[in-house]
């Protein structure tokens, strides 16, 4: 093969080569970290104050992080930012006060969108990646002025199944009330209903303790989330069918415990593992059914989302 061939071949090898990365929050700094699986590597890559950022995605396509701010709980201030992969060029998506208070983040990469939960907003919304078009398709506040003061109303975690039309919420309820439940509805409103009287609401799962993140693996239509409420059934990792089976009264598998009040869930379908964060201020690592639970890092502050992609190194 000519020279020229060869290493023009390399450098098209090199070009696809595929960095593993973690992307994390602290509430308590209000920075973004980035990470190696490993923990190693660990670096602030954006650090805008004590906003309370709370959910976090990475636009492969775009090269682009998107997280939220809840900002003040009892203020109409939360907001959702755009950053490159290194942090650079921050920018506001939806503005202070297009949303509530702003917890997991989601994207719709076939579509181009963002879903979120609002917490004390008491509403699951969305939007265009530039901000534009701000919908709420789950409104839970049965006319309750925001900031909603029934802790049972207020919308945590959220995942999509963009094939399947479907969303996935959480709602926490109040401190260890067992008020947790896990709800699922159709990506549009059905014609002739609003987000608030919407009929196509189905509940999966209820009695938790404080459900808040939520991930889905679809192949195997199984759902995992984060509790952040007492033991025995608190600080936890949990597993259930995406599609129990009605009246089967089966309760959710506990695969990971002793959190310090459990955040952030992130998973690594082809890796068999899973990242997890809580607020005493630890990054974990799993395999999917809980097993060899590593602590990569420690004590950094609230810790909140966290996000799994693999990037495309030049």
């Amino acid at each position: 093969m000519p020279v020229k061939s060869a290493e023009s071949k390399i450098r098209k090898t090199k070009a696809k080569v595929k960095k593993s990365q973690l992307f994390f929050l602290s509430a308590s700094s209000g920075q973004v970290f980035s990470a190696n699986p490993d923990g190693s590597d660990l670096k602030v890559i954006v650090s805008e104050g004590r906003r309370l950022p709370d959910g976090i995605v990475v636009d492969i396509t775009a090269g682009h992080l998107y997280w939220t701010n809840m900002g003040n709980p009892t203020a109409n201030d939360g907001s959702i930012e755009r950053s490159d992969l290194d942090g650079k060029n921050v920018i506001h998506i939806v503005s202070p006060g297009g949303t509530f208070t702003p917890k997991q983040l989601q994207l719709d990469e076939k579509n181009r969108k963002l879903y979120w939960c609002d917490r004390e907003g008491m509403r699951v919304m969305r939007a265009n990646l530039d901000g534009s078009n701000i919908e709420t398709l789950i409104d839970t506040s049965e006319g309750d002025t925001r900031p909603g003061k029934v802790i049972k109303k207020w919308c945590v975690g959220i995942a999509l199944d963009v094939e399947g039309g479907k969303l996935y919420w959480t709602q926490k309820g109040s401190d260890n009330a067992g008020e947790g439940r896990i709800f699922r509805a159709n990506l549009e409103i059905p014609q002739g209903q609003s987000a608030a009287n919407r009929k196509d609401i189905e509940l999966l799962y209820g009695g938790l303790p404080e459900p808040i993140d939520l991930e889905l693996d679809l192949a195997n239509r199984t759902m995992y989330w984060t509790d952040r409420g007492d033991p025995p059934r608190g600080n936890t990792v949990n597993r259930a069918p995406m599609d129990p089976a009605p009246g089967s009264g089966k309760k959710p598998e506990i695969i990971l415990d002793h959190l310090m009040e459990g955040i952030g869930i992130a998973l690594d379908l082809k890796g068999g593992r899973m990242f997890l964060t809580d607020l005493g201020g630890s990054l974990y690592s799993a395999n999917l059914d809980g097993s060899n639970k590593k602590t990569l890092l420690g004590a950094e502050g609230n810790l909140t989302g966290i996000v799994y992609a693999e990037i495309t190194a030049a």
